[in-house]
């Protein structure tokens, strides 16, 4: 691809290195195509193009007197609005918090840019990092580059635009539920979700938090237009790596066998009845499955890690019990309230949330004990196989819809609907245990959006995650941007 602004990553450090282009010719590039192109994606709403600027010039300099300052010297990147940059605001959406500025970095945006990256910008999120799609009232409507009547997801929705569009060459984002996952698979880029707790998540947060880590379920991770930026942005984020335990962080190490990609022993899923798969999905997961086994993996298609049922009430539990215990007193009253409405034994997912939020601690442990079994399950089914692939989300990106409750808005699933959330269900698959999850470009719907799936690991496994993702994108499919955006000039 000779447009400088689709290139990953890793081509464009090397060119710097190499002199063949300039921090500052880059930063200039990108600042450009969001000026020009940006507008109706409104992807990258807040920059930071003074101090970019003055940072690029310094990284170009410091290469003529031969200093190299990491793997990113002098590479421009964005981050997603919620992770704190000095002298920059987090909202998290909130007009409450439209003045809130940093006063230090996350510590995840310290790493990336001790390993000399320029840093330009935030990217849009939905209010409170709560939806697939990302609308807030201080930044407005973010649009997804392939078809800007759809969303480009959630909560890392910017991210995942911002490098569709050619706005940006890497992305920080963070998943609690698919939120770096889901954007990839509507936007047609690369997403990882590490196992929990490897990177840090001190710095993203609205008020500072004393162990920011221990937010149950969420990571922080890269998105990117390349698998290989996601294993160069992993050894930044993730170093030293260390673990999240009840006793702080403690060294760890990578689940690393090595195995060859064609080795590989695959099982996969295309369907479930907890939340049915759009038939556009399961046929791209369907061509996957028949290139592997043209190239000699080992594919099983009905073998199953954990009762679906199960983890769905688990996660849905445990995600609205971690997300609940940020609100404040009137609005933890309002949902407890609220959760009195619905009969103890009601499934559906707007009970399940409320009750969530108004579980007591030993409604929590009793629930975190059946993650526990489930973490037990899944470790049995990684002896017989080595990865799992599987639905992302039920559709391709969806048109936006921005009112009533997210239960309650209505998505074409296979000449019916559903609602929103049941595709939750693939979020939290892998999350409610802690699995590393790496989101991949799959091709396109007949429509011609974007489809991916995950493809999942045992905990700290993220490079077996990590190596196969990169031997789907050298053998199988590579980043393709959209076309309304793919011939526009540097």
């Amino acid at each position: 691809m000779s447009d400088l602004a689709f290139l990953p990553a890793h081509e464009l450090a090397r060119r710097i290195r190499r002199k063949q282009v300039s921090a500052s010719e880059l930063l200039a590039l990108y600042l450009d195509r969001i000026a020009r192109l940006g507008g109706p994606i409104n992807a990258v709403p807040v920059l930071d193009a003074e101090r970019a600027h003055a940072r690029a010039r310094a990284a170009d300099a410091a290469l003529a007197r031969g200093e190299l300052w990491g793997p990113l010297h002098g590479v421009p990147m964005t981050v997603k609005e919620s992770f704190n940059v000095t002298g920059l605001p987090t909202t998290y959406g909130f007009t409450a918090y439209a003045n809130n500025i940093a006063t230090g970095d996350a510590l995840t945006v310290q790493r990336l840019l001790g390993a000399g990256a320029v840093i330009f910008g935030k990217t849009n999120v939905p209010v409170s990092l709560a939806d697939w799609q990302s609308f807030n009232p201080v930044y407005g409507t973010t649009a997804n580059p392939w078809d800007t009547t759809r969303t480009p997801g959630g909560s890392s929705g910017g991210s995942a635009a911002a490098l569709a569009a050619g706005f940006t060459a890497l992305e920080l984002g963070s998943d609690i539920g698919a939120s770096i996952r889901n954007p990839a698979h509507y936007c047609g880029v690369w997403g990882h979700k590490p196992t929990w707790g490897v990177v840090p998540m001190a710095g993203h947060e609205l008020t500072p938090a004393v162990r920011a880590d221990d937010f149950d379920i969420a990571a922080v991770g890269p998105l990117a237009r390349s698998a290989f930026d996601l294993a160069l942005a992993m050894d930044i984020l993730a170093s030293p790596l260390e673990a999240m335990t009840p006793l702080g962080r403690l060294p760890a190490a990578w689940r690393d066998r090595g195995t060859p990609p064609r080795r590989l022993r695959i099982a996969v899923l295309y369907d479930d009845a907890q939340a049915e798969v759009d038939a556009s999905v399961q046929r791209a997961l369907r061509d996957l499955v028949a290139f592997l086994r043209d190239q000699g993996v080992v594919v099983a298609e009905d073998a199953r890690p954990v009762d679906s049922a199960e983890a769905n009430a688990v996660y849905t539990h445990l995600l609205r019990a971690a997300t609940g215990s940020q609100y404040d007193d009137a609005a933890h009253a309002e949902a407890v309230a609220r959760s009195r409405d619905y009969a103890v034994d009601d499934a559906r997912y707007p009970a399940r949330h409320f009750r969530g939020i108004a579980s007591s601690h030993r409604d929590w442990v009793a629930m975190h004990e059946r993650r526990v079994r489930l973490q037990q399950r899944w470790a049995a089914f990684f002896e017989q196989h080595d990865l799992l692939v599987c639905p992302v989300a039920t559709t391709p990106a969806f048109p936006h819809l921005q009112t009533g409750e997210r239960w309650d808005r209505m998505i074409p699933v296979n000449g019916h609907t559903q609602p929103s959330t049941d595709a939750l269900f693939w979020a939290g698959y892998p999350g409610i245990v802690g699995l590393p999850a790496t989101a991949i470009p799959l091709g396109l719907s007949p429509e011609g959006l974007p489809v991916g799936a995950q493809v999942i690991g045992p905990v700290f496994a993220d490079p077996d995650c990590l190596r196969f993702a990169q031997w789907i994108e050298r053998e199988y499919r590579a980043f393709v941007p959209p076309p309304a955006l793919a011939g526009t000039p540097r």
